[in-house]
Protein backbone atom coordinates (compact mmCIF):
# COMPACT_ATOMS: atom_id res chain seq x y z
CA UNK A 1 0.00 0.00 0.00
CA UNK A 2 2.30 2.57 -1.32
CA UNK A 3 1.39 6.31 -1.33
CA UNK A 4 -0.81 6.65 -4.58
CA UNK A 5 1.48 9.74 -5.46
CA UNK A 6 4.20 7.40 -5.91
CA UNK A 7 2.58 5.89 -8.74
CA UNK A 8 1.12 8.47 -10.25
CA UNK A 9 4.47 10.12 -10.69
CA UNK A 10 5.53 7.51 -13.10
CA UNK A 11 3.02 8.79 -15.40
CA UNK A 12 4.61 11.76 -14.85
CA UNK A 13 7.99 10.93 -15.73
CA UNK A 14 6.52 9.58 -19.47
CA UNK A 15 4.05 12.74 -19.70
CA UNK A 16 6.52 15.80 -21.02
CA UNK A 17 6.83 12.92 -24.04
CA UNK A 18 3.01 13.41 -25.49
CA UNK A 19 2.23 16.21 -28.26
CA UNK A 20 0.76 18.83 -26.54
CA UNK A 21 -2.60 18.35 -27.95
CA UNK A 22 -2.59 14.64 -26.42
CA UNK A 23 -1.49 15.85 -22.37
CA UNK A 24 -4.14 18.79 -22.97
CA UNK A 25 -6.97 15.50 -23.71
CA UNK A 26 -5.35 13.62 -20.97
CA UNK A 27 -5.39 16.66 -18.19
CA UNK A 28 -9.21 17.32 -19.72
CA UNK A 29 -10.29 13.40 -18.97
CA UNK A 30 -8.75 13.21 -15.55
CA UNK A 31 -9.49 16.13 -14.48
CA UNK A 32 -13.27 15.61 -15.64
CA UNK A 33 -13.43 12.26 -13.67
CA UNK A 34 -12.27 14.50 -10.26
CA UNK A 35 -14.82 16.70 -10.92
CA UNK A 36 -17.68 14.13 -11.44
CA UNK A 37 -16.97 11.65 -8.45
CA UNK A 38 -15.78 14.70 -6.13
CA UNK A 39 -19.50 16.08 -7.12
CA UNK A 40 -20.86 12.84 -6.10
CA UNK A 41 -18.73 12.51 -2.67
CA UNK A 42 -19.72 16.36 -2.26
CA UNK A 43 -23.40 15.12 -2.76
CA UNK A 44 -22.97 12.53 0.40
CA UNK A 45 -21.19 14.73 2.51
CA UNK A 46 -23.84 17.45 2.15
CA UNK A 47 -26.48 14.57 2.81
CA UNK A 48 -25.18 13.77 5.41
CA UNK A 49 -24.92 17.24 6.87
CA UNK A 50 -28.70 17.68 6.07
CA UNK A 51 -29.96 14.80 8.13
CA UNK A 52 -29.50 14.90 11.76
CA UNK A 53 -30.34 10.76 11.54
CA UNK A 54 -27.03 10.63 9.63
CA UNK A 55 -24.91 11.94 12.15
CA UNK A 56 -25.66 10.07 15.14
CA UNK A 57 -25.34 6.81 13.90
CA UNK A 58 -21.46 5.58 13.57
CA UNK A 59 -21.64 3.86 10.77
CA UNK A 60 -22.70 6.62 8.63
CA UNK A 61 -20.06 8.90 10.92
CA UNK A 62 -16.79 6.29 9.29
CA UNK A 63 -18.80 5.82 5.93
CA UNK A 64 -18.74 9.78 5.57
CA UNK A 65 -14.89 10.19 6.79
CA UNK A 66 -14.00 7.34 4.07
CA UNK A 67 -15.72 9.75 1.47
CA UNK A 68 -14.13 12.78 2.14
CA UNK A 69 -11.04 10.75 2.63
CA UNK A 70 -11.44 10.12 -0.78
CA UNK A 71 -12.02 13.28 -1.84
CA UNK A 72 -8.77 14.23 -0.61
CA UNK A 73 -6.80 11.76 -1.92
CA UNK A 74 -8.51 12.25 -5.28
CA UNK A 75 -7.91 15.80 -5.31
CA UNK A 76 -4.13 15.35 -4.63
CA UNK A 77 -3.83 12.62 -7.11
CA UNK A 78 -5.22 14.95 -9.88
CA UNK A 79 -3.35 17.88 -8.76
CA UNK A 80 -0.02 15.91 -9.01
CA UNK A 81 -0.78 14.91 -12.52
CA UNK A 82 -2.08 17.97 -13.85
CA UNK A 83 0.94 20.22 -12.36
CA UNK A 84 3.24 17.28 -13.11
CA UNK A 85 2.36 18.36 -17.18
CA UNK A 86 2.26 21.75 -16.58
CA UNK A 87 5.42 22.61 -14.86
CA UNK A 88 6.95 19.10 -14.26
CA UNK A 89 9.00 20.35 -10.95
CA UNK A 90 6.51 22.28 -8.61
CA UNK A 91 8.09 24.47 -5.68
CA UNK A 92 9.19 22.13 -2.48
CA UNK A 93 6.70 23.33 -0.34
CA UNK A 94 3.76 22.75 -2.17
CA UNK A 95 4.93 19.43 -2.70
CA UNK A 96 5.78 18.48 0.33
CA UNK A 97 1.98 19.63 1.29
CA UNK A 98 0.58 17.41 -2.06
CA UNK A 99 2.61 14.72 -0.81
CA UNK A 100 1.48 14.92 2.91
CA UNK A 101 -2.01 14.84 2.27
CA UNK A 102 -1.76 12.15 -0.12
CA UNK A 103 0.51 10.04 2.15
CA UNK A 104 -2.40 10.57 4.97
CA UNK A 105 -5.65 9.50 2.68
CA UNK A 106 -3.73 6.75 1.49
CA UNK A 107 -3.08 4.84 4.77
CA UNK A 108 -6.33 6.20 6.10
CA UNK A 109 -8.28 4.25 3.90
CA UNK A 110 -7.69 0.99 4.71
CA UNK A 111 -7.92 1.66 8.60
CA UNK A 112 -10.97 3.23 8.17
CA UNK A 113 -12.58 0.42 6.40
CA UNK A 114 -11.34 -1.73 9.27
CA UNK A 115 -12.97 0.19 11.48
CA UNK A 116 -16.42 -0.17 9.46
CA UNK A 117 -16.14 -3.76 8.98
CA UNK A 118 -15.56 -3.76 13.43
CA UNK A 119 -18.75 -1.89 13.27
CA UNK A 120 -20.58 -4.21 11.30
CA UNK A 121 -19.45 -7.11 13.68
CA UNK A 122 -20.71 -5.35 16.64
CA UNK A 123 -23.69 -4.86 15.40
CA UNK A 124 -24.53 -8.20 14.54
CA UNK A 125 -22.94 -10.47 17.01
CA UNK A 126 -23.51 -8.22 19.77
CA UNK A 127 -26.63 -5.71 18.91
CA UNK A 128 -27.39 -5.53 22.80
CA UNK A 129 -24.12 -3.50 23.06
CA UNK A 130 -23.97 -1.61 19.71
CA UNK A 131 -25.06 1.57 21.47
CA UNK A 132 -22.25 0.94 24.11
CA UNK A 133 -19.09 -0.07 21.91
CA UNK A 134 -20.16 1.63 18.89
CA UNK A 135 -20.72 5.19 20.73
CA UNK A 136 -20.50 8.13 18.63
CA UNK A 137 -17.57 9.95 20.85
CA UNK A 138 -15.73 6.64 20.43
CA UNK A 139 -16.38 6.85 16.85
CA UNK A 140 -15.05 10.70 16.58
CA UNK A 141 -12.18 9.41 18.79
CA UNK A 142 -10.69 6.33 16.61
CA UNK A 143 -11.04 9.00 13.28
CA UNK A 144 -8.92 11.16 15.61
CA UNK A 145 -6.44 8.16 16.28
CA UNK A 146 -6.01 7.68 12.23
CA UNK A 147 -5.29 10.58 11.67
CA UNK A 148 -3.05 11.82 14.30
CA UNK A 149 -1.05 8.34 13.93
CA UNK A 150 0.19 9.19 10.21
CA UNK A 151 0.75 12.79 11.17
CA UNK A 152 3.01 11.47 14.02
CA UNK A 153 4.65 8.94 10.95
CA UNK A 154 5.04 11.33 8.19
CA UNK A 155 6.56 13.78 11.26
CA UNK A 156 8.92 11.36 11.85
CA UNK A 157 9.99 11.27 8.26
CA UNK A 158 10.05 15.27 7.77
CA UNK A 159 12.60 15.28 10.94
CA UNK A 160 14.48 13.10 9.78
CA UNK A 161 15.11 14.57 5.85
CA UNK A 162 15.24 18.03 7.69
CA UNK A 163 17.98 17.01 9.68
CA UNK A 164 19.59 15.26 7.29
CA UNK A 165 19.28 17.14 4.22
CA UNK A 166 18.39 20.60 5.58
CA UNK A 167 19.95 22.48 2.18
CA UNK A 168 18.25 20.57 -0.37
CA UNK A 169 14.68 20.57 1.04
CA UNK A 170 14.89 24.79 2.31
CA UNK A 171 17.09 26.17 -0.75
CA UNK A 172 15.43 24.34 -3.77
CA UNK A 173 12.65 26.10 -5.11
CA UNK A 174 11.65 23.47 -7.46
CA UNK A 175 11.42 19.50 -7.13
CA UNK A 176 9.99 16.41 -9.23
CA UNK A 177 7.38 15.86 -6.93
CA UNK A 178 7.58 12.14 -5.99
CA UNK A 179 7.66 10.53 -2.26
CA UNK A 180 11.40 8.65 -3.40
CA UNK A 181 12.38 11.54 -4.49
CA UNK A 182 11.44 14.12 -1.56
CA UNK A 183 11.61 11.41 1.35
CA UNK A 184 14.44 9.35 0.20
CA UNK A 185 16.73 8.64 3.33
CA UNK A 186 17.29 4.78 3.67
CA UNK A 187 15.37 4.42 7.22
CA UNK A 188 12.64 6.74 5.91
CA UNK A 189 12.50 4.12 3.00
CA UNK A 190 12.53 1.36 5.34
CA UNK A 191 10.09 2.97 7.84
CA UNK A 192 7.83 3.26 6.19
CA UNK A 193 7.48 -0.03 3.79
CA UNK A 194 7.46 -1.99 7.61
CA UNK A 195 4.31 0.36 8.52
CA UNK A 196 2.49 -0.05 5.30
CA UNK A 197 3.18 -3.86 5.82
CA UNK A 198 2.11 -4.13 9.17
CA UNK A 199 -1.29 -2.30 8.77
CA UNK A 200 -1.95 -4.22 5.76
CA UNK A 201 -1.54 -7.41 7.94
CA UNK A 202 -4.02 -5.68 10.50
CA UNK A 203 -6.73 -4.66 8.16
CA UNK A 204 -6.79 -7.93 6.72
CA UNK A 205 -7.13 -9.76 9.42
CA UNK A 206 -9.33 -7.98 11.12
CA UNK A 207 -11.52 -7.98 7.74
CA UNK A 208 -11.29 -11.70 7.58
CA UNK A 209 -12.04 -12.57 11.23
CA UNK A 210 -15.15 -9.89 11.11
CA UNK A 211 -16.63 -11.66 7.92
CA UNK A 212 -16.08 -15.31 9.77
CA UNK A 213 -17.88 -14.05 12.59
CA UNK A 214 -20.77 -12.64 10.68
CA UNK A 215 -20.89 -15.75 8.23
CA UNK A 216 -21.58 -17.82 11.47
CA UNK A 217 -24.13 -15.38 13.02
CA UNK A 218 -26.38 -15.53 9.63
CA UNK A 219 -25.87 -19.70 9.36
CA UNK A 220 -26.93 -19.77 13.28
CA UNK A 221 -29.94 -16.38 12.63
CA UNK A 222 -32.92 -18.78 12.47
CA UNK A 223 -34.95 -17.18 14.94
CA UNK A 224 -36.48 -14.27 12.51
CA UNK A 225 -36.19 -13.35 8.70
CA UNK A 226 -35.12 -9.97 9.31
CA UNK A 227 -31.67 -11.40 11.74
CA UNK A 228 -30.78 -13.43 8.64
CA UNK A 229 -31.40 -10.89 6.22
CA UNK A 230 -29.61 -7.85 8.91
CA UNK A 231 -26.45 -10.50 9.37
CA UNK A 232 -26.34 -11.48 4.95
CA UNK A 233 -26.10 -7.85 4.32
CA UNK A 234 -23.51 -7.11 7.03
CA UNK A 235 -21.86 -9.97 5.67
CA UNK A 236 -21.94 -8.89 1.60
CA UNK A 237 -20.87 -4.97 3.53
CA UNK A 238 -17.64 -6.63 5.21
CA UNK A 239 -16.49 -8.25 1.18
CA UNK A 240 -17.29 -4.99 -0.20
CA UNK A 241 -15.25 -3.63 2.65
CA UNK A 242 -12.12 -6.37 1.63
CA UNK A 243 -12.89 -5.38 -2.52
CA UNK A 244 -12.20 -1.99 -1.52
CA UNK A 245 -9.05 -2.78 0.42
CA UNK A 246 -7.75 -4.81 -2.04
CA UNK A 247 -8.44 -1.89 -4.36
CA UNK A 248 -6.02 -0.24 -2.41
CA UNK A 249 -3.30 -2.64 -3.07
CA UNK A 250 -3.08 -2.01 -6.46
CA UNK A 251 -1.30 1.10 -5.71
CA UNK A 252 1.41 -1.52 -3.77
CA UNK A 253 1.83 -2.88 -7.74
CA UNK A 254 0.95 -0.44 -10.08
CA UNK A 255 4.68 0.58 -10.62
CA UNK A 256 5.38 -3.36 -11.37
CA UNK A 257 2.27 -3.58 -13.70
CA UNK A 258 3.35 -0.58 -15.55
CA UNK A 259 6.92 -1.47 -15.77
CA UNK A 260 5.79 -5.00 -17.63
CA UNK A 261 3.29 -3.81 -19.97
CA UNK A 262 5.96 -1.24 -20.97
CA UNK A 263 8.50 -3.75 -21.20
CA UNK A 264 5.90 -5.75 -23.51
CA UNK A 265 4.29 -2.86 -25.45
CA UNK A 266 7.56 -0.25 -25.54
CA UNK A 267 5.32 2.11 -28.33
CA UNK A 268 2.39 2.06 -25.99
CA UNK A 269 4.05 3.21 -22.74
CA UNK A 270 1.83 6.85 -22.58
CA UNK A 271 -1.03 4.92 -23.09
CA UNK A 272 -0.30 2.43 -20.62
CA UNK A 273 0.61 4.64 -17.75
CA UNK A 274 -2.62 6.56 -18.51
CA UNK A 275 -5.04 3.97 -19.05
CA UNK A 276 -3.27 2.05 -15.25
CA UNK A 277 -3.67 5.53 -13.30
CA UNK A 278 -7.07 5.85 -14.34
CA UNK A 279 -7.89 2.28 -13.41
CA UNK A 280 -5.49 2.38 -10.24
CA UNK A 281 -6.41 6.20 -8.48
CA UNK A 282 -9.35 7.29 -10.56
CA UNK A 283 -11.86 4.76 -11.09
CA UNK A 284 -11.59 2.98 -7.22
CA UNK A 285 -12.72 6.11 -5.92
CA UNK A 286 -16.59 5.34 -7.84
CA UNK A 287 -16.72 2.08 -4.92
CA UNK A 288 -17.59 4.22 -2.04
CA UNK A 289 -20.25 6.21 -3.30
CA UNK A 290 -21.99 2.54 -4.28
CA UNK A 291 -21.44 0.70 -0.94
CA UNK A 292 -23.58 2.98 1.07
CA UNK A 293 -25.16 5.66 -1.33
CA UNK A 294 -27.00 3.12 -3.54
CA UNK A 295 -27.43 0.26 -1.20
CA UNK A 296 -28.28 1.92 1.69
CA UNK A 297 -32.02 2.75 1.20
CA UNK A 298 -32.01 5.33 4.19
CA UNK A 299 -29.26 7.16 2.77
CA UNK A 300 -30.40 6.81 -1.13
CA UNK A 301 -34.10 8.09 0.00
CA UNK A 302 -32.12 11.51 0.85
CA UNK A 303 -28.78 11.22 -1.91
CA UNK A 304 -31.54 11.12 -4.65
CA UNK A 305 -32.89 14.91 -4.32
CA UNK A 306 -29.89 16.59 -3.94
CA UNK A 307 -27.64 14.15 -6.42
CA UNK A 308 -30.35 15.56 -9.05
CA UNK A 309 -30.61 19.31 -7.17
CA UNK A 310 -34.02 18.56 -6.81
Amino acid sequence: MTSSSEAINVSVTFHYRDSRSTAVAKNVIVVALGIVINYINGTLIHTFRKHQIFYMNPRYILFIHLVFNDMIQLTTSVSLVVLGNIFYRINVFLCFLILTFAMCTTVNTPLNLAIMALECYVAICFPLRHAELCSIKRTYVLIGCIWAMNVVLISADIFLNVATEPERLMFNRALYCEIRNFFRHPASLKKRDVSYILFMIAVWLTIFCTYVKIFLAARGAKATKSTSRDAKKARNTVLLHGFQVLLCMLTYVAHYLITGLISLFPSYFSEIIFTVYVLVHILPRFVSPMVYGLRDNTFKQYLKRYLLCT
